[in-house]
């Protein structure tokens, strides 16, 4: 009888070590969440002659993970929050005070860094079969196998996670690429005797909802756009290429400001359905004539320096965002003759809202203080990034920083 005895503790040790080494194997090799569990069920009902078994593990929220030897329209009658989550140690549902609720046996908890990760009820156990019988002495090896199981599971998601991260990753990198291309560079700007034109350009994350543009609409007229998409990311940056492809097609020479603002507030109702809003400034420079025209839809006022008389002035002038309402009403345009060098700033709310050291916002008193003077608009600019530590030095930024600058030369 002992060497009988002997020999079950044999054959259970050498079986408790197959499986470690297959559940080790299992864990290698990262298989899918289902396969773990086919695996995890044949061991147990198939070795341990377990006839019912059932797994709640918790990811966002407790939910039945396995479910063996029951009928398909078998259901239970447990709620984890009510009725397991204050067992921290091996139990029978008896103690439990669960009889009547399940027709299982034996409930053992499953911990993983501290916390319930699982809880394993077992039933149907059948002592008498040939074979390794599953008796209290070996609950706490099926307690260290669920417990292997759980965290192979967590290993599973936790790298298919970080393979859709890389991914989502590496197409942030393509997007950037592809933005930066809509991003006019500096120096495909004008620097003639006319105008000289210059931008800075940060995104918050790897692509942005702001957008900026100068180019000529004939030989004597320029034209130029700031604009800023609510919200940030991937959703604001698609938004933003379609309406700088929209603005490139519609703004002519020919096209009114007015009419080219409400073509483009309904392609933005068109596309964005009322769940984002893009502000514009957007205007006209006619070197001819000395006259800038401008719509400013909901953005924040540019600086419009004069530097013979050194006033500074904000551009108000305009109406209601694109993508606010359906119809855009009492629009108004803008108008100003220059009368000397001028100088104007563009830019969107990330650079006014910027952090300083003393966790102030830079405002735009301190933007104003960098362009009241004679210096280009290129050294203005180069000022506001000095003076507001935009770039690796300021890490505190919570939005897109986009500048476009201008000067206006007019001859006496």
């Amino acid at each position: 009888m002992a060497e009988k005895n002997s020999n079950k503790r044999l054959d259970f040790c050498n079986f408790k070590l197959d499986t470690l080494l297959e559940i080790t194997k299992m864990i290698n090799e990262n298989l899918p969440t289902p396969e773990l569990l086919a695996k995890y069920e044949k061991l147990l009902t198939g070795k341990l002659n377990i006839g019912k078994l059932i797994i709640y593990g918790f990811d966002v929220s407790w939910e039945l993970i396995l479910k063996s030897g029951f009928k398909s329209d078998e259901l239970l009658d447990l709620e984890v929050e009510l009725d397991l989550l204050d067992i921290t140690e091996i139990t029978t549902v008896t103690a439990a005070n669960l009889k009547g609720k399940t027709n299982l046996d034996t409930i053992i908890p499953v911990f993983h860094n501290n916390k319930q990760a699982a809880f394993v009820l077992i039933g149907d156990v059948e002592e008498e079969r040939e074979g390794v019988s599953p008796t209290i002495k070996h609950l706490h090896f099926i307690q260290t196998l669920t417990y292997l199981i759980i965290v192979a599971i967590e290993n599973h998601k936790l790298m298919q996670q970080s393979i859709k991260q890389e991914a989502l990753k590496r197409e942030l990198q393509v997007a950037s690429r592809m933005q930066e291309m809509l991003i006019p560079e500096s120096y495909t700007f004008p620097r003639n005797e006319k105008a000289y034109v210059d931008a800075f350009y940060l995104p918050h994350f790897d692509v942005g909802g702001d957008y900026y543009d100068f180019f000529s609409l004939n030989n004597h007229e320029y034209a130029f756009c700031m604009s800023d998409v609510s919200g940030k990311g991937i959703s604001a940056a698609i938004l933003m290429s379609n309406f700088q492809a929209n603005l490139k097609a519609l703004f002519t020479d020919e096209i009114s400001l007015s009419v080219l603002v409400k073509k483009l507030n309904e392609k933005v109702m068109n596309s964005a359905n009322g769940e984002k809003f893009i502000t514009l400034f957007v205007g006209k420079y006619n070197t001819l004539t000395r006259k800038i025209t401008y719509i400013n839809a909901g953005h924040n006022p540019p600086f419009f320096y004069e530097i013979k008389t050194r006033k500074l002035t904000y551009l108000t002038t305009g109406c209601q965002g694109m993508g606010m309402l359906d119809n855009l009403r009492n629009i108004e345009e803008g108008e100003l003759t220059l009368t000397g060098d001028t100088k104007i700033l563009l830019y969107t709310d990330g650079l006014v809202e910027l952090e300083g050291e003393d966790s102030t916002e830079a405002g735009m008193d301190a933007v104003a203080g960098c362009m009241r003077n004679s210096e280009r608009i290129d050294e203005n600019i180069k000022n506001i990034i000095e003076t507001q530590h935009i770039g690796k030095k300021n890490a505190v930024f919570f939005d897109d920083i986009s500048i476009l600058g201008m000067q206006f030369y007019v001859a006496d």
